[in-house]
């Protein structure tokens, strides 16, 4: 066998499968870039970073959770949330306290500062249906299938 018997592919013709356009993980994670990026200036008016946003939506939903039940919902480690909590710990929205029966068990509550954010925040969502320029019911459609998505992906991991 010599060399010119060694077919190499032809780098300028692209492969259809590996082009960046038609990824769906590419344009999962840029559509997700530009939310963040929307989120962030009506986020910041409220003192908040987007992944404190999130935290702070689970516990509108449901006060006195634990720090592994926000991680849960989150889907993220518990370990990456204690310096998110402790920043909003220290602007005045939660608290955090040591269970009495489980010290490794850490209670979340909102303060009614963390409780009157919620009003203010409520215009987020709004802001955020407008600058897509889609109506509620795609958004919706959307949201159901990027929801089976994610658990249909989750079955992999």
């Amino acid at each position: 066998m010599n060399a010119d018997d060694i077919s190499t592919p032809d780098v300028a013709e692209p492969c259809e499968a590996l082009l960046l356009d038609n990824q769906l993980c590419f344009a999962l994670y840029s559509t997700s870039l530009l939310m963040t990026k929307v989120y962030k200036p009506l986020l910041q008016a409220l003192g908040l970073t987007y992944p404190q946003y999130l935290a702070m939506m689970v516990l509108w939903e449901q006060d006195g959770l634990t720090v592994g039940d926000v991680s849960t919902r989150l889907l993220t480690d518990p370990g990456s949330l204690t310096p998110l909590l402790k920043r909003l710990e220290g602007e005045g929205f939660i608290t955090r306290t040591r269970s009495k029966e489980d010290e490794r068990v850490v209670l979340l509550r909102l303060t009614e500062q963390g409780r009157a954010l919620q009003k203010q925040a409520m215009q987020v969502p709004g802001c955020i249906l407008s600058a897509s320029g889609l109506d509620l019911e795609k958004l919706q459609k959307m949201q159901s299938d990027l929801l089976q998505l994610r658990g249909n992906l989750r079955e992999h991991v």
